[in-house]
């Protein structure tokens, strides 16, 4: 996977090394607007994912890059040419839809050579592509069978050797995965990550599945109601997400209302949650006032009751009582609760090592720190409180 210095040089070379090129498009199904000013610029060999919840407008941006919907406004560029208005036949692509859509009255080795079978290749040099694309997915000895004979993900890797065959500069996937079983798809999204490595072939993936996306992609788009709320490596996106909903969208966080005091001169920002006043992130722009003080569980750090000189941030520790321990195979999710944030409830996961130290039990009070850098703030949301 690409590294944040490898993405921030090529942003610093400017639009020479951008394979695709998306320039405010603008994209309506009568009056609904499904996209919504859309720019953003794909590196040549990198793997990116849509990412967001159903009705975001992911499909229909894939379906505008490959011309299956023309946009309404706006330019889309591929290798610095304009393809905003041709017909998907006239595009540099290969497509995998999440239906495989693989023709059921072909053999395996006629699915594969469908493409190939218009580009005027002579047929020995068809055999011989056909045969490399078979063994480069891992079906060597599947060629005379029929798709039915296959398993989903067999035949998932079948679409995908026809997607390539012709060597598109473009592979674009639309939710290849969510039709098979959660321990095909685990296996089969590394297979993907890989081939695409291998190739180097510039790739946009459409998912829902934000575990897919943080394990498969370079960077990630992440949309909601048409429009981009950030883009970014999955560290990124994950650890200091813009936005509340691109924090609340991807994994698990604590959402507290709480009021905010920015920083002043050497004061740090301060985030007050019940009674108990914390050091936090801050955030620029923001004015002092309601907000909402966001922190993932894993997070937050349980201590011994003994441990207050060895603290660096007193002021963000607290003693809070467990309420609830739920195991998760290699964690603890519990709920803590305490008379200093009145009616929050804060979950925190645990490691199970750290249980055991600490002989957590439901009913026992627990120390705990929640670290600045980690303790966010977004604005308010509208209509709150």
């Amino acid at each position: 996977m690409r590294t944040e210095a490898a993405f921030e040089k090529s942003a610093e070379d400017g639009h020479e090394k951008a394979y695709l090129r998306i320039d405010n498009l603008w994209k309506n199904f009568g009056e609904f607007i499904a996209l919504k000013d859309i720019t953003m610029s794909v590196m040549e060999g990198e793997f990116i994912c849509f990412l967001g919840p159903s009705g975001c407008g992911k499909t229909t941006l894939l379906r505008a890059i490959a011309g299956l919907d023309l946009q309404a406004t706006g330019t889309i560029e591929q290798a610095g040419k304009d393809i905003s208005n041709l017909p998907p036949a006239e595009r540099d692509f290969g497509i995998v839809f999440q239906s495989y859509a693989l023709f059921p009255n072909l053999t395996i080795e006629k699915n594969v050579a469908f493409g190939l079978e218009n580009t005027g290749l002579a047929k020995p040099a068809i055999t011989a592509r056909v045969k490399e694309l078979l063994e480069l997915v891992g079906l060597p000895d599947q060629g005379k069978k029929y798709p039915a004979q296959l398993s989903g993900g067999q035949q998932q890797r079948i679409a995908l050797a026809r997607a390539i065959a012709t060597s598109p500069g473009l592979l674009l996937l639309d939710e290849p995965l969510s039709a098979l079983d959660a321990k095909v798809r685990v296996h089969l999204r590394h297979e993907v990550k890989e081939l695409q490595r291998k190739l180097g072939i510039t790739t946009v993936m459409v998912t829902h599945d934000q575990e897919e996306a943080l394990s498969m992609a370079d960077r990630i788009v992440v949309m909601n109601h048409g429009v981009i709320e950030q883009i970014g490596t999955p560290t990124d996106i994950y650890r200091e997400p813009e936005t509340l909903f691109v924090a609340d969208f991807i994994g698990e966080m604590n959402q507290i209302a709480a009021n905010y005091t920015p920083a002043d001169g050497e004061e740090k920002p301060i985030v007050t949650i019940g009674n108990k006043s914390f050091v936090c992130a801050g955030a620029a722009g923001l004015r002092a006032g309601p907000v909402i003080a966001a922190i993932r569980p894993e997070d937050i750090i349980p201590h011994r009751e003994d441990v207050g000189p060895l603290i660096t941030e007193p002021e963000n520790c607290l003693t809070l009582r467990i309420d609830e321990m739920e195991f998760l195979g290699s964690f603890w999710r519990t709920r803590l609760s305490g008379a200093e944030l009145g009616e929050v409830e804060l979950i925190a996961d645990f490691s199970i090592n750290a249980v055991r130290r600490l002989s957590m039990e439901t009913g026992k009070q627990q120390v705990i720190e929640i670290p600045s850098n980690r303790l966010k703030v977004f604005a308010a949301k509208k209509g709150a409180a």
